[in-house]
């Protein structure tokens, strides 16, 4: 309750020190619109749907993506973690296309997809895959070598040692990946949206890119809070449960 009510006074004194700018007309109020001014487009697109439909919209390609590169990261960050030319190759190929910043695909899904949603598709598995990849090789090599040694000492086979001994020990690192991956999903998915208009649905991103254009920053920064709202409930419902339960299980939480 203490913690809460903390953050709820903390983001309270930050809309207030917002107010206090525009009310000192540091800036225009065209660059810096008022709280009350953004909270009264949100109003109005959220009364018409279009808030809704555009969130939707966004949440859909983004957990498509996101699945698929999970789907493709996790088992590549197993593989390299375990055998030393996966290493060599598929992780130094990892590291590398990290680095790369998401809008970068950009271009290459527009030349090999146009203006479709396999290209917004694509921006998102390739902004996931490999941070999964990175975090799930660097989770399962923190694991400390006893466990392995135990399990192989008591029987166990190379297959049941990953499935009963490996993939338990680093689930809590297997989480954090997970959420990583998340976190450059959605960054992925807003370079795209941002830069790729198809007319099959309109998300976050295009609304964000629209505001722009029409120098309308009170739909600028409220897509940017809806933005932020949808990434903080996202890690509150799905993630921090099960890092909190995982640390719980293994004893590594904090007391």
């Amino acid at each position: 309750m203490r913690r809460t009510l903390l953050a709820v006074l903390f983001f309270v004194a930050l809309v207030a020190i917002w107010a206090a700018l525009v009310h000192a007309k540091i800036w225009s109020p065209v660059l810096l619109p008022s709280p009350r001014s953004v909270m009264d487009y949100l109003t109005s697109a959220a009364r018409d749907g279009t808030l809704f439909s555009a969130s939707g919209v966004t949440l859909r390609r983004l957990l498509v993506g996101y699945f698929i590169g999970l789907a493709i990261g996790l088992p590549l960050g197993l593989l390299t973690a375990s055998l030393t030319f996966a290493e060599d190759t598929i992780g130094v190929l990892a590291l590398g296309l990290q680095t790369l910043p998401s809008v970068c695909w950009v271009p290459l899904a527009l030349l090999w997809f146009g203006q479709t949603e396999g290209a917004m598709l694509f921006v998102v598995i390739m902004g996931t895959v490999w941070s999964v990849v990175i975090a799930t090789d660097t989770g399962v090599r923190t694991i400390s070598p006893i466990f392995a040694r135990a399990a192989r000492t008591m029987g166990s086979g190379p297959f049941h040692r990953w499935i009963y001994v490996i993939l338990p020990a680093s689930l809590p690192h297997l989480i954090s990946g997970m959420k990583q991956g998340w976190a450059f999903a959605w960054r992925s998915l807003m370079a795209a949206e941002i830069y790729v208009t198809i007319l099959t649905g309109f998300g976050l991103g295009h609304l964000l890119h629209y505001g722009r254009e029409l120098n309308a920053m009170d739909q600028v920064i409220g897509i940017m809070l809806v933005i932020v709202v949808i990434g903080l409930l996202a890690d509150k419902i799905l993630f921090s449960p099960w890092e909190r339960f995982l640390h719980r299980r293994w004893g590594t939480g904090r007391t």
